[in-house]
């Protein structure tokens, strides 16, 4: 609560902040609003002019400017670009940075990833060790197959590139820049 009412003198926004978990260590910018039923812990910081949606947890993450994070979302050890819309059900495991005006949606899942700016993967989506280019449309259901039994590998997916729903990428791969895959595809 002591924290809560910190923020609030600093012109956050956070409703019914008896019912949130705020961290001391926790920074948060002006016009933020947090909604209720919020955990933000560790060594977090957020931004100026976000929406932190009820039900989200947020852990040890950067979150910057302008960032919406709707319902549910998960967030450890991330990094989340200024304008970038999460959720509601998006999980952000470690090492995820998501780019400027990128979008992660409904129960998409994040580990090791760089998502471009405006980049986006909205649903039913695993991308985990992958670097995703500017301008990328992952479709639903789209899976970065890392693990082979014994080690990880990596997914290079290049600017401009449209990845088709239900798609298995199998590491390690590369998608060139402005590559076509249509849904269903294994590559």
């Amino acid at each position: 609560a002591t924290t809560a009412r910190r923020l609030m003198a600093q012109g956050v926004t956070i409703f019914r902040p008896d019912t949130c978990v705020i961290d001391a260590e926790v920074t948060v910018g002006p016009d933020t609003v947090i909604e209720p039923y919020v955990q933000i812990l560790g060594a977090t910081h957020i931004g100026s002019d976000c929406l932190i949606r009820s039900y989200s947890v947020v852990q040890h993450s950067t979150v910057a400017n302008n960032v919406t994070v709707r319902n549910g979302c998960i967030l450890d050890h991330a990094e989340v670009g200024s304008g970038a819309i999460l959720g509601p059900y998006a999980h952000l495991r470690p090492e995820s940075k998501i780019g400027e005006l990128a979008h992660v949606g409904n129960f998409c899942e994040t580990k090791k990833v760089t998502l471009g700016r405006g980049s986006k993967a909205n649903h039913l989506t695993y991308l985990g060790d992958a670097f995703i280019g500017a301008g990328v449309n992952v479709g639903a259901g789209v899976i970065t197959c890392n693990y082979d039994g014994v080690h990880k590998h990596t997914t290079i997916i290049g600017d401009g590139v449209f990845v088709g729903s239900d798609t298995t990428l199998v590491a390690p791969v590369t998608l060139g820049d402005g590559a076509y895959i249509g849904a269903g595809s294994c590559i």
